[in-house]
């Protein structure tokens, strides 16, 4: 069965409905996002969860190889700013007679500041030691250092304000300029061996390359990134780095082995001097957190040098298709989600975890050096998964999900459309599936929907393509055809009988279904109301099923008058079962060999208020179309009991037996049993006094199923009748299975005893039939002395017709009990 609910899902409509649907929203977002997110409208959003992402890493030790000496709040009050000459001769003499690899002094010195400017101009010219310059601000780096022994102050700040980027090498014509911390980083690793050069594409150090950060990297979207930049990979928010004072290297307390062969770093961090610029680390702080500029060119040095010796990697960015494929992905997930899951909690529940799984994947991600966007996937995901919503909301509400048509009201609104303004010839064809409901209680749902949507295959095949084709109900389809003529809609018609007549070959079973039509046309001189319309072709097939299956009928106004006529008998029948309108009226059944009644079948009869009598041939199809039959079957099955216990104390010597009918429904109730034990317990009878009669269509519908409950039925106590037997389906292979009492000789075989031969054979053969199975015979319908010595003759042991008596109430039932011996 999994197999076949597959097939059933492949088959249907809905599902490539929701593929196509999944695939043109997830494609549509994705065409716009993608526009939307190189136009840079998600980059602020995109910067925001990079800073999350950076203040979540877990922080690197401190840098062993850099020494940060800090000019602080302490150190301008003791020293004055700016720092003298001599001050910072002295300072830089103390350093290197520790001989540090690298000193990086990340001050600005143009212009001298006495006293000490020779002391310091013989300090500056140093071999290790690197001077910044401000090339925007137009500040050169002081004259003593040479070009080779110069960088430039690579902080790039975002449009946020935010630092987040370097800039490490700019290429020109004359020359080629490098960032403070690019020469620093050069200078330290050029005694290890490692050598840096100036690829097309890279910056190298040895075989290692670092790529230039590209315009729509990562989060960004149009960045500025000309020359040679990279995102800065923060080693950590405040301790990178072994970190002194000015005046602690001034007073000769800084130990030796945190300067030699070490890059020391010379710089302010007093607040004062406002040389501070915001870090992703600074959203996290309440002070407003900021970075001094020497700690972010330590943080920088750390990072050029872990690249250099691949202790860490440099970011790595997706390209444009990837970035779309990644994206992609994300509305594809939303738009499925959207039809997979009905439910708002669970779809909402879904749609959470979803954006927390993606920015869980982004975090991954980044913590192994890999930024991929993660705020547009995160909307698209969610733009898409409405989308699709929205259109699955809109397809539900006017298609029917299985097969694909357009639902009942979808066809209503249609029809209006064709009716509005002005009337047009417009016809409809209501058709209706026979058997459909008998192959899914036999075969399963699955069969009986495949069978569906077979049968809808065929109808598109012979529909016109200006055509509406709408499902309406279970097995009910209704087509519209505009600018019609009477002949065209019969044509029609003909080509739907022929086209599902022919047989059904569903999973190895040649399945057979019938079909009624009901035709209704618009005329182009009358006003029409689209619903009542669609009403008239269905009024017209119920008068095509009535008189037989597998034709057409086109409606006509009387029809609808009947229809209303059985909708008002409805009604008043679901009233009068409330009210106990009805009343049982009993027919003998007699012992042909001596005459004496032996039971009588209990039929029920409705007397209506202000229609008196009503024929049980009208109210007992509506009561079984409806269900009715239910209730009304309990009620005849309970006033039968109680009849049986009056006449018991009446005539206790009479052991009469009465009998019931099952309708088809009725057979069907699993609690039935139930039922008629509590019934003939209330009454206080034996279970025997009750025979209940059965048709051979009732049990040929699922015999196993039929010979269960008449088993139930023997073990109560019941006795059984098979009625009009010999007119139904051929039963008579599984007869011998079925344990019943008693089988009814239909009477249309009995009336013709006399004229035919045949008849009078088939009611022999029946009768002998019976008796070599062990049951007794009833014969029906006899109304002449002829009919009841033929019948005495063949051995029948039970007659019942109007040679007796008709079906009478109860009084004069009971008048027939007294007048006999």
């Amino acid at each position: 069965m999994p197999v076949l609910s597959l097939a059933k899902t492949l088959m249907s409509h809905l599902f490539w409905v929701r593929t196509r649907s999944i695939f043109l929203s997830s494609l549509l977002v994705t065409g716009l996002w993608q526009g939307l997110h190189y136009k840079g409208n998600f980059e602020f959003l995109e910067l925001i969860l990079f800073d999350r992402f950076v203040r979540q890493q877990a922080p690197l030790s401190p840098d062993s190889r850099l020494l940060l000496v800090t000019i602080t709040e302490e150190d301008l009050h003791r020293h004055g700013w700016p720092i003298t000459d001599d001050v910072l001769a002295a300072t830089l003499q103390s350093l290197q007679k520790h001989q540090p690899r690298v000193i990086g002094l990340d001050l600005y010195r143009d212009l001298p500041n006495p006293p000490g400017q020779e002391a310091l101009s013989q300090q500056l010219q140093a071999d290790n030691l690197i001077a910044i310059e401000e090339v925007v601000g137009n500040i050169p780096p002081p004259p003593q250092v040479s070009r080779d022994r110069v960088g430039f102050n690579d902080l790039i700040l975002d449009r946020d304000g935010v630092l987040r980027r370097s800039l490490l090498l700019v290429t020109a014509p004359e020359e080629d300029y490098y960032s403070f911390a690019l020469r620093l980083s050069r200078q330290y690793l050029a005694p290890e061996g490692i050598n840096f050069r100036l690829g097309d594409r890279a910056l190298w150090f040895n075989n290692i390359p670092l790529l230039p950060l590209n315009p729509h990297a990562g989060g960004y979207q149009n960045a500025d990134t000309n020359g040679y930049q990279m995102l800065i990979d923060y080693r950590n928010s405040n301790n990178l780095a072994p970190t002194v004072t000015l005046s602690q290297v001034l007073d000769n307390t800084v130990p030796p082995d945190l300067i030699a062969g070490k890059i020391v770093l010379i710089g302010t961090v007093a607040s004062s001097l406002k040389d501070f610029v915001l870090t992703p680390y600074s959203a996290s702080r309440s002070d407003d957190f900021q970075m001094s500029g020497v700690m972010i060119h330590a943080q920088i040095v750390s990072q050029l040098l872990d690249l250099a010796t691949q202790e860490r990697h440099p970011f790595y960015y997706a390209t444009q298709w990837q970035e779309m494929l990644w994206l992609w992905g994300w509305t594809i997930l939303g738009s499925a989600l959207a039809w997979l899951f009905k439910h708002p909690l669970a779809l909402g529940s879904l749609s959470i975890l979803s954006v927390l799984g993606l920015g869980g994947i982004g975090w991954i991600l980044f913590s192994q050096q890999i930024w991929l966007p993660v705020v547009a996937p995160a909307l698209g995901f969610e733009l898409a998964l409405g989308l699709a919503m929205s259109h699955r909301l809109l397809y539900t509400t006017t298609r029917d999900p299985l097969t694909g048509l357009l639902n009942r009201t979808s066809f209503i609104h249609h029809l209006k459309r064709r009716l509005q303004p002005s009337p047009v010839a417009l016809g409809v064809i209501f058709i209706e599936l026979d058997r459909l409901d008998l192959v899914a209680n036999s075969l399963g749902n699955s069969i009986s929907d495949r069978l569906l949507l077979a049968a809808v295959t065929r109808l598109k095949s012979v529909v016109p393509r200006a055509a509406h084709l709408a499902r309406i109900g279970n097995n009910k389809f209704a087509l519209a055809l505009w600018q019609t003529h009477p002949d065209t809609l019969i044509q029609q018609a003909d080509r739907v009988h022929q086209v599902l007549a022919k047989p059904f070959n569903i999973v190895q079973k040649e399945l057979v279904t019938a079909s009624n039509i009901g035709i209704a046309i618009a005329q182009p001189q009358r006003q029409h109301n689209a619903a009542h319309l669609l009403r008239d072709a269905h009024t017209a097939m119920y008068r095509a099923k009535a008189l037989g299956t597998d034709r057409y009928e086109v409606f006509a106004q009387g029809m609808l008058e009947e229809v209303v006529d059985r909708f008002t008998l409805e009604n008043e029948l679901r009233q009068a079962i409330a009210k106990q309108e009805f009343a049982l009226y009993y027919q003998p059944i007699v012992s042909l060999a001596n005459e004496q009644i032996t039971g009588f079948e209990a039929l029920i009869r409705w007397h209506h208020p202000q229609r008196g009598f009503i024929s049980p041939g009208r109210f007992i199809p509506v009561a079984e179309e409806t269900g009715l039959i239910v209730p009304l079957g309990e009620w005849i099955c309970q006033t039968a009991c109680q009849q049986s216990a009056q006449w018991s104390q009446q005539f206790p010597n009479l052991p009469l037996i009465i009998s019931v009918n099952l309708s088809g429904r009725q057979f069907q109730e699993t609690q039935l049993i139930h039922k008629l034990a509590y019934f003939i317990k209330s009454a206080g009878i034996p279970a025997s006094n009750l025979k209940l009669e059965i048709t051979e269509s009732m049990v040929m519908q699922n015999v196993e199923a039929a010979i269960d409950l008449m088993l139930g039925f023997k073990a109560l106590g019941c006795k059984l009748s098979l009625d009009d037997f010999g007119t139904g389906y051929s039963s008579l292979s599984q007869l011998r299975r079925f344990p019943v009492d008693t089988l009814k000789v239909d009477r249309s075989f009995v009336v013709k005893m006399g004229q035919s031969p045949e008849d009078r054979q088939i009611v022999r053969m029946i009768v002998d039939l019976g008796h070599l199975l062990g049951m007794d015979i009833i014969a029906e319908g006899i109304e002449n002395e002829q009919d009841r010595d033929r019948l005495r003759s063949l051995m029948c042991e039970y007659g019942q017709g109007y040679f007796w008596s008709k079906p009478v109430s109860v009084a004069e039932a009971t008048q027939l009990l007294q007048q006999q011996p």
